[in-house]
């Protein structure tokens, strides 16, 4: 059973994941492996770490511009996988997710990419630009090293495109709960509910939502049907707000992290 599969089954009853995104390298790696280290502590099974790209075309305003900054900074894929490394010497328990774009992991290599993933104990990766018709080979080379291929559900998916997905998807499905980029828009949760319901009778595995999602109580009428409650701009709007105030960083983002924690389980 992968990491991912375990965080979803050790959940008690009613109780659902807390997914936090943050962009490695923002604000400097040694503070994201510091702030990976409080996500986990107040309540993170999953870690999201987004891997910096220089055009983020699917993210918004405040999660583009953490990765124009983490790219200013020279942090590179290898960078990320190194951090993930790090952070396991201290913890095998909490689940990391990469979030990013094909170009990089193409660069690499997929063989290669998967085989340092593993080394580094990556647990799944969702490639944002990647769709389903065009992931065959990365998925044969992530399945060889048990890594979950993680891919976005929008309103807008057809339910063909859902029972495609239902063939290659595996850990979770990430749905995008607005239409648009990261940290849009108000959250309509009886829309989400409804298109909950209607993945779930083509894709059998825990639905995690995301955007929209910016505090405690979004997080809380989320959870109801959701799996997974992922938030991403409102905890790396702190990143950018105390860059240079590691600990306002550390305790704002925990601080958030705790909350939506206890919202959701």
């Amino acid at each position: 059973m992968s990491r991912l599969a375990q965080v979803f089954s050790n959940l008690p009853e009613g109780q659902k994941a807390f997914i936090p995104f943050i962009t490695a390298g923002d604000s400097g790696l040694d503070n994201t492996y510091a702030l990976m280290q409080t996500l986990v502590s107040n309540g993170a099974d999953v870690i999201e770490l987004g891997v910096p790209f220089s055009d983020p075309m699917a993210d918004g305003p405040v999660i583009a511009k953490s990765h124009e900054r983490a790219v200013a900074d020279g942090v590179s894929l290898h960078d990320v996988l190194d951090l993930v490394k790090k952070f396991r010497q201290s913890n095998n328990t909490a689940a990391i997710v990469l979030m990013g774009y094909l170009n990089p992991i193409e660069v690499f290599g997929y063989q290669a990419f998967a085989d340092a993933a593993n080394e580094s104990g990556v647990d799944g990766i969702l490639v944002v630009d990647m769709p389903p018709e065009e992931a065959h080979d990365l998925k044969q080379c992530l399945d060889g090293v048990d890594i979950d291929f993680i891919f976005l559900v929008a309103p807008t998916t057809t339910n063909d495109r859902l029972a495609s997905l239902a063939n290659i998807a595996s850990g979770f499905v990430y749905f995008v709960s607005l239409k648009g980029v990261t940290g849009a828009g108000h959250l309509d949760i009886d829309s989400v509910n409804a298109n909950l319901a209607r993945i779930r009778q083509f894709i059998d595995l825990p639905v995690g939502v995301g955007f929209g999602i910016k505090d405690a109580a979004t997080a809380k009428a989320v959870s109801v049907s959701a799996d997974a409650v992922i938030v991403g701009s409102s905890l790396v709007s702190f990143i950018e707000k105390y860059a240079t105030d590691r600990d306002k960083m550390l305790a704002s983002v925990g601080a958030l992290s705790a909350e939506i924690s206890a919202a959701i389980k």
